[in-house]
């Protein structure tokens, strides 16, 4: 019998974030610290306006790219937040979520060969979506000593004539750093000047701490080199809803649209209608849970540094990234000890790149009441390790 799978698929391995929940989901009594997803309840006039919408009988397809209304809600958002304007009928599609985007953003871009760089630490899509779109990845270390950001210096090292695609992921997830509007400047230089193009992550853009997160799309000369990339699970706390967006120049966004109408049709209805309802009146909410996500994060960062973890204090998203080197064994074994001996569950920093050796992430989307009691047990396992 032939074999009846793709070569390009089996050689991709699974998502290292999933492993350890697993595990965890037949664990009584573990406490999981490693989920990408607020534990916020979607706000309530967002979820009213999605039942709403199914009690009107809303239930057919929209358009390919979306919903005209929401698009015209996007294009004001980014215009309000972000000082960067799209035309919503020529610039703007609807995705599901913003997974769906990297990965026809990717599609439309790429010929078999090109290269695309992809700055890790980082979430784990940008590599296989790559190769899946017969690119070749091409790793830019992030390091501790930079916080974890992106410098011109390291894109140049990296360059070839076969590259084409910069991907920017910030703020990142799993470090939590961002970079700022002099960083990106630094880096549009050398787009412009070696004639690149950028798909630029921004799902955790409405989640920065004492810093307003800035788009590279705004910056002279960048909109029409830059897919950006957003959408409604991180801010608004609609991960189940499936929905996020990309906005594009017209001629890259219209090859997008061509892969969406065959392989999707298009987004949820019912999450579209909700998503109307949360840029128009969803501002207090994000306000309110990032002012929580910033109680959790001084508090886990201060945690973990008590207990003599090295740890970096991140500025965007709702992740930490602690260092334990020092206990001289791998962060996976790190990591299934933990899990074993204490029964919490961390995400490895090799999920996300081998230069995350070394490293954990720890998400603080959790209530301080399990983030206190996972500390706890952490301590207890830390203490036992430094008595070794």
């Amino acid at each position: 019998m032939r074999n009846p799978l793709s070569e390009t698929i089996t050689a991709i391995p699974p998502s290292g974030i999933r492993k350890f929940f697993d595990i965890v989901s037949e664990m009584k009594d573990a406490i999981s610290l490693g989920v990408g997803e607020p534990d916020f309840d979607t706000p309530w006039h967002i979820r009213d306006e999605g039942i709403y919408s199914l009690e009107k009988g809303r239930t057919f397809y929209t358009s390919n790219a979306g919903l005209k209304e929401l698009k015209l809600e996007i294009s004001r958002y980014l215009e309000r937040r972000f000082d960067v304007g799209y035309d919503p009928d020529r610039e703007i599609m609807v995705t599901v979520g913003g997974s769906e985007a990297i990965d026809i953003a990717l599609r439309a871009m790429l010929d078999p060969g090109d290269e695309v760089l992809i700055p890790q630490p980082s979430y784990v899509s940008y590599v296989p979506c790559t190769i899946l779109a017969g690119g070749v990845p091409v790793t830019v270390e992030l390091e501790e000593k930079d916080r974890f950001r992106l410098t011109k210096e390291k894109v140049l090292e990296k360059l070839t004539p076969k590259t084409k695609i910069l991907v920017l992921p910030f703020p990142n997830n799993p470090t939590g750093s961002i970079l700022e509007k002099e960083d990106l400047e630094a880096i549009a230089d050398v787009v412009r000047e070696k004639d690149l193009f950028v798909i630029s992550d921004e799902i955790y853009s409405e989640l920065t701490y004492g810093r307003h997160h800035c788009t590279i799309a705004a910056l002279p000369g960048m909109k029409e080199r830059t897919v950006l990339i957003n959408g409604f699970s991180k801010s608004y706390a609609m991960t189940g809803w499936r929905l996020g967006y990309a906005c594009a120049p017209e001629a890259i966004l219209r090859q997008m649209l061509k892969i969406h109408q065959y392989a999707i049709m298009c987004a949820p209805t019912t999450s579209q209608y909700a998503a109307v309802e949360a840029l128009r009146n969803g501002d207090r909410d994000v306000e309110e849970m990032r002012e929580a996500y910033d109680q959790r994060r001084r508090f886990l960062v201060k945690a973990l540094r008590d207990m003599g973890l090295d740890c970096y204090e991140p500025q965007g998203a709702f992740y930490v990234f602690p260092c334990i080197k020092k206990f001289g064994m791998s962060s996976d074994t790190f990591a299934l000890r933990l899990l074993e001996q204490e029964k919490v569950a961390v995400v490895p920093g090799t999920a996300f790149g081998d230069c995350g050796e070394g490293y954990l992430r720890i998400s603080y989307a959790y209530s301080l009441q399990d983030l206190k009691r996972a500390l706890e047990r952490m301590g207890r396992f830390v203490a036992s390790l430094e008595e070794m």
